[in-house]
């Protein structure tokens, strides 16, 4: 098990097997973003992407919060040349908005105060975990910004129209218990249980077939993206070259065997 801090004092990442941690770590600003780590976010998900032994991400923060959102003090100064989102050569858009995208499933677990690009990261994550204790807040309305980070899709798509504008327009906070309502967080859990519940759902992702699993999430994202017409026309297509693994075939054998299947990737 290894350990690295690709931007110090900003994240921290580590291996467990076969799932990568990615963990907020500005404890002292409340996890708040400036460039540096925001830069250091999209070198973790880099790392996540191009490591064949990699399969899952579980994103989550150090601390009593997930994060107080941006540091303004910091950002403002640059955010009309779009410094946040250009990132160096290499890296991915922690917000998942522009290509190349992290094509692996992020784990997202969150605790305290989750402001701003909190609920953004969270979004754009594939299984989201929440402490009771979440006091989440889209905010840019009461600072003369609007969200660009995605909620404006996002947050529509999962929690409807209305429940969207509701928060987006007015800057309320609300809890774990109305996000979850919202379909925003799948699981509440008590607080200091959210990364370990995380790390239960990203082990059992983990022992899947990983090829399968990559497919799974890209055919999904294609119907969100492109519409059903275009998922439904790759379905077949898709399935094809999974059908020529050999973790396809180590999972008849397991079957016919009756025993737990030990996929290879490949």
């Amino acid at each position: 098990m290894a350990a690295n801090q690709p931007e110090p004092g900003r994240v921290t990442t580590e291996r467990r097997g076969h799932v990568f941690l990615i963990g907020l770590n500005r404890v002292a600003k409340r996890n708040a973003f400036d460039t540096a780590m925001f830069q250091a976010i999209g070198a973790a998900y880099a790392e996540l992407e191009h490591d064949p032994e990699l399969r899952c991400g579980v994103l989550f923060a150090h601390g009593d919060h997930f994060t107080g959102g941006l540091d303004l003090a910091n950002v403002a100064p640059d955010m009309d040349k779009g410094v946040i989102a250009d990132l160096k050569p290499g890296t991915l858009d922690p917000y998942g908005l522009h290509e190349p995208r992290l094509t692996k499933p992020l784990i997202c677990a969150v605790q305290g105060i989750c402001l701003t690009v909190g609920i953004e990261l969270l979004l754009s994550s594939d299984i989201r975990i929440a402490a009771s204790n979440v006091r989440f807040a889209q905010i840019e309305v009461k600072r003369g910004l609007y969200p660009s980070g995605g909620p404006t899709i996002r947050f529509v798509r999962e929690a409807g129209w209305g429940n969207a504008m509701r928060y987006l327009l007015t800057g309320d906070d609300f809890n774990a218990q109305e996000a979850m309502r919202m379909g925003l967080v799948q699981e509440i859990v008590e607080p200091g249980q959210q990364l370990a519940r995380a790390l239960e759902f990203a082990e059992k992702i983990s022992a899947q077939a990983p090829l399968a699993v990559y497919t799974t999430l890209a055919a999904s994202r294609r119907a969100l993206l492109e519409g059903e017409t275009a998922a439904v026309g790759r379905l077949h297509t898709d399935q094809q070259p999974l059908l020529q693994t050999e973790d396809f075939k180590e999972g008849v054998q397991s079957f016919i065997e009756r025993r737990t299947a030990n996929f290879k990737g490949r």
